[in-house]
């Protein structure tokens, strides 16, 4: 009977995590609407920024502004690194930590500093216990990310470049492809890549452009906009990107307690057959013992 105790006690164990797993899954898919609802609200933003950079590209000097300008030699880059303040997501933090710091090994061997820029506890924790500090550390908001954490990162990202202290910036985060499953993205903020942002779809004769006043006070204006709206697009496309990955997480786990479940209710139903069967051949036995002494 102890044997059933033991099996009934992992049975409510189990029972008791997947009544939680199965809470979080739905609560990861009530919050993915609200996040994917934010990354197209400002998509038509930045497919219209995207597409006056597209027709001011090869019209643009790299010259003309700093943010273009591709540095000669590579000594001094920032990672910005895009993870989540929660863990109980499958493979979402891990993927993007451990492919940035495998680039930043690169970057070292071959003599090149690397800063960061950390969004998430996730990735905070994970550099701190390696010993490394961040220049900048943002927490608590990975799931509701701001247009001001935006702003602060952009801003310092193109006063870091344009001042030369930074020879590239590069942001590294997860973009939800869909609900369910989502892709790791290493994307260059600065130098502005011209060639990746000009589109293959334009078609018929290129277009010549008159800048007014002149073409660095056009592009002063363009560039830090299309900067920040990049990051910013980075960190709500993580935010749905985190619940998709969650509710992926919650849903497998919920659905393998459901199997253990019915593993152990087995294992219990054969343990009772078995101890029921052996009362019933004791008592028999005992019966049968009984009538021969009569």
């Amino acid at each position: 009977m102890a044997n059933l105790r033991d099996i009934k006690k992992r049975i409510n164990s189990v029972t008791s995590t997947k009544q939680i797993t199965r809470t979080m899954e739905m609560v990861a898919t009530a919050k993915i609407r609200k996040a994917t609802d934010r990354v197209v609200a400002a998509t038509p933003y930045s497919e219209a920024m995207l597409k006056m950079l597209n027709n001011l590209a090869g019209n643009a000097s790299e010259a003309s502004h700093p943010l273009l300008a591709e540095h000669a030699e590579k000594k001094h880059v920032l990672f910005v690194i895009v993870c989540s303040d929660r863990g109980l997501a499958g493979a979402f933090n891990s993927n993007v930590l451990h492919t940035a710091e495998k680039k930043a090994v690169a970057y070292q061997g071959q003599g090149v500093t690397v800063d960061y820029i950390l969004c998430g506890k996730k990735s905070i924790g994970y550099f701190a216990y390696r010993g490394v500090s961040p220049i900048m550390k943002f927490a608590g908001i990975s799931a509701d990310p701001t247009l001001d954490e935006a702003r602060r990162i952009a801003s310092f990202v193109r006063e870091g470049y344009a001042a030369g202290t930074y020879d590239e910036v590069v942001i590294y985060y997860n973009h939800a492809r869909n609900a369910a499953d989502q892709d790791l993205r290493c994307e260059q903020l600065l130098p502005v890549d011209v060639s990746a942002v000009k589109s293959d779809e334009v078609q018929g004769p290129a277009a010549t452009f008159d800048f007014e006043p002149n073409e660095a006070a056009v592009l002063s204006k363009l560039l830090p906009a299309y900067v920040e709206t990049m990051v910013y697009h980075a960190l709500i496309d993580s935010a749905a990107a985190e619940q998709g990955a969650r509710r992926k997480a919650m849903k497998s786990a919920t659905d393998n307690a459901t199997d253990i479940i019915n593993t152990l209710q087995r294992q219990y139903n054969r343990a009772r057959q078995g101890a029921i069967t052996t009362e019933i051949s004791e008592i028999v036995g005992g019966a049968a013992a009984l009538k021969k002494e009569e």
